[in-house]
């Protein structure tokens, strides 16, 4: 008996073997045939299809002008099928031949700004060709530029490092900066008098205020943290947040507009969540280091930081529509260091009179803005 099951084993064995190596042999001439894509990419053969004639990459344009997009077939390339346009994130065109020519008007997207032009061209047994450029439109306005008249001298604390100015109920309202002196006040504009002040963590740097309604906010520099208080007495009531740096703050109707040291200027509700955002340019590019803001007669008025210039600005486009240049109105040898700068807008919108001052100055001055020319 245990031979002829042995037997029977042995036969079993041979012919799961045999069985076995058939279909390794099939399996490995298979393998060589298909090959294998398991990140589902096109394999098909990479040619050049097409290429930019204009505009070039980088190029630079004004909202006023109007260009081509020019498409020519690349040399020896095969015959193409379709080609899709876009420009500032919108199709212009699908086109079924090469060469097309498309123009673009720059007031297509109504604002300045950095703009995206992309191709992809495809043709039958071929990957997609996709060519990017970027382009820069800039402002279609040539900035008017103005100077001042002082009209009145007042005293302001040599102390306060200025980061935001406010005109509120016959006061002016101040925000200060510096780790350890930051705060917000409430000063007699005649005497230069605080009348009531409330300090923040000392370990934070004060940036901009603002008031909407009863209510006064006021950023910090790179806490990404604010502080909301009551306009009365000036207690706590509120902290809100952020994700970018605090610089100017302002209202427009029941918005507040903030300045992050950038070109941006950011829309917000009054529990600070974003609603929109704008960048600010000129007719020769961006304009960064904006920084305490102030809306005066529907205009976007903004300190740039390091400097004794106002940008007036369109708040709808981010067009600058003039520069205010207050060039030595506190003379150099009355300044402490390099940033003792211009830094501080308060408009009375009863009255309408302007304040302006700076960091560290010891002087508040009441301006008339005249018009220069255009730069």
């Amino acid at each position: 008996m245990i031979i002829p099951m042995k037997m029977n084993f042995i036969n079993t064995l041979f012919l799961v073997l045999s069985f076995t190596s058939i279909n390794s042999c099939s399996g490995t001439s298979e393998k060589k045939e298909v090959k294998s894509n398991p990140s589902g990419s096109d394999t098909r053969p990479s040619r050049k299809l097409i290429e930019i004639l204009s505009p070039a990459d980088n190029a630079v344009f004004s909202l006023k002008d109007r260009f081509a997009l020019t498409i020519a077939p690349a040399a020896g390339s095969p015959r193409v099928d379709s080609i899709q346009m876009w420009y500032a994130g919108k199709m212009l065109k699908t086109a079924f031949s090469v060469p097309v020519s498309v123009p673009i008007d720059g007031l297509t997207t109504r604002t300045p700004g950095e703009r995206a032009v992309k191709v992809i061209a495809y043709s039958k047994g071929f990957r997609p060709q996709a060519i990017t450029l970027s382009l820069t439109v800039v402002s279609d306005i040539v900035p008017e530029i103005f100077r001042y008249k002082i009209k009145r001298v007042f005293p302001h604390d040599r102390k306060a490092f200025t980061q935001g100015l406010i005109w509120e109920d016959g006061h002016l309202y101040e925000g200060t900066g510096q780790p350890g002196e930051s705060c917000l006040r409430k000063v007699e504009l005649e005497t230069g008098k605080v009348i009531s002040q409330v300090n923040i963590d000392p370990q934070l740097f004060g940036e901009g205020i603002a008031v909407m309604g009863d209510r006064i906010y006021q950023l910090t520099w790179t806490s990404k943290v604010g502080f909301v208080y009551d306009k009365k007495s000036f207690a706590q009531i509120n902290k809100v947040y952020y994700q970018t740096e605090g610089w100017g703050l302002t209202t427009m109707g029941n918005k507040l507009l903030m300045s992050d040291g950038s070109n941006t200027i950011w829309f917000l509700d009054p529990d600070f969540n974003v609603i929109s955002s704008v960048e600010v340019w000129d007719n020769k590019g961006k304009v960064n280091n904006l920084n305490e803001l102030e809306m005066v007669e529907g205009e976007l008025w903004a300190n740039i930081w390091q400097t004794d210039k106002i940008a007036r600005i369109d708040p709808a486009t981010g067009k600058v529509l003039g520069y205010i240049d207050l060039d030595n109105l506190l003379p150099r040898n009355q300044r402490k260091g390099e940033e003792d700068v211009l830094n501080g807008i308060a408009y009375d919108t009863v009255g309408k009179h302007i304040y302006v001052t700076g960091k560290w100055w010891p002087k508040l001055f009441e301006i008339e803005v005249i018009k220069k020319g255009r730069n």
